[in-house]
């Protein structure tokens, strides 16, 4: 699918459809905790392989038990219906 470029009246409504993530820069951003690195390690697999198979994949990083990612669609040069559909498939990933 390709990407659609989010428009105005969508990124309103990114506070309700994706309550976890935050708008950062132009990104959408969210951090999460783990128990630990073996926790954080296999959420960041598990998310790969998700964004393998969209061809969609994040920027992000991993400190020991925390995972920061940021969303943004570089073809486009801003966010896009991919960005919201592979937080929504993070979002099913956590508790």
């Amino acid at each position: 699918m390709p990407a659609q470029p989010l428009n105005s009246s969508d990124l309103s409504a990114l506070a309700t459809t994706l309550p976890n993530w935050q708008l950062v820069a132009g990104t959408l951003h969210r951090d999460l905790v783990f128990a630990d690195f073996v926790e954080a390690f296999a959420f960041m697999t598990k998310v790969a392989l998700i964004a393998e198979a969209m061809d969609h994949h994040p920027q992000w990083s991993n400190v020991w038990n925390r995972v920061s990612i940021d969303l943004i669609t570089h073809d486009t040069g801003c966010l896009s219906n991919l960005d919201v559909q592979l937080a929504q498939r993070i979002d099913g990933l956590t508790p």
